[in-house]
């Protein structure tokens, strides 16, 4: 059988024109600015590619594990079986280094971005404010405590709004990290869906191709 027609030839071709393109998205991303939409975007796609190139990479492997039982039957001998594995490391090894490069770039981003500002806080201590006061007996002391009460009932108050605003800033927090939550689980879910039917579409892709090449075959040696 020619490398025209043999299955494993066919499906390779297939595989490195999906790594081609899955580099090609990577070096987009490389050009994309942080914090975008579009980069979020290319992320997860790129992750999901990676994915699914390595689940097809492990299936093509497969094969070549079968034939190593029986190389005559298939018309391979040694050498091929080895170009071939040699092939399919090589395709591994491409998409890992991309999904290793990904994963360290959303990391990065998430570390510089992912920490949650501290709320401000109002002023609540004026302990010292009349410490610099002259002390001189001309000061009326009702007056002077009059100022003094009025300053604390301004503190309880400032101490009261400080605390209402830790409470606000906490349940906005809160709500964030649900709503980023949820979001984690819609993508988790999209992108299991599209590895799922990438992988169906690769089986059945594969099985009519093998399908078609054991139907009309050429030879049983190799071209």
């Amino acid at each position: 059988m020619s490398s025209a027609q043999d299955p494993f030839y066919i499906v390779k071709e297939e595989i490195q024109d999906s790594i081609d393109k899955l580099q090609a998205t990577f070096h987009k991303l490389e050009q994309t600015p942080s914090e975008t939409g579009e980069r979020v975007h290319l992320t997860k796609e790129l992750l999901t590619n990676c994915e699914s190139i390595e689940w097809q990479v492990d299936e093509l492997n497969k094969t070549i594990t079968v034939a190593a039982r029986n190389p005559a039957w298939y018309g391979l001998d040694e050498a091929e079986l080895e170009k071939r594995r040699r092939w399919t490391n090589s395709a591994h090894n491409q998409v890992a280094a991309v999904r290793k490069a990904v994963e360290a770039g959303k990391a990065k981003n998430i570390s510089l971005n992912g920490t949650p500002q501290g709320l401000m806080r109002l002023p609540n201590d004026r302990k010292n404010y009349y410490d610099t006061r002259d002390n001189d007996d001309d000061f009326i002391a009702s007056e002077s405590d009059r100022q003094m009460l009025l300053i604390k009932q301004q503190d309880e108050e400032l101490d009261e709004l400080s605390a209402t605003v830790r409470v606000i800033g906490g349940v906005g927090l809160t709500i964030h990290e649900e709503l980023v939550g949820q979001e984690r689980i819609m993508d988790e879910l999209s992108a299991d869906m599209e590895t799922a039917s990438n992988r169906l579409d690769f089986v059945q892709n594969f099985k009519l191709k093998t399908i078609s090449a054991m139907t009309h075959p050429t030879s049983p040696s190799r071209g």
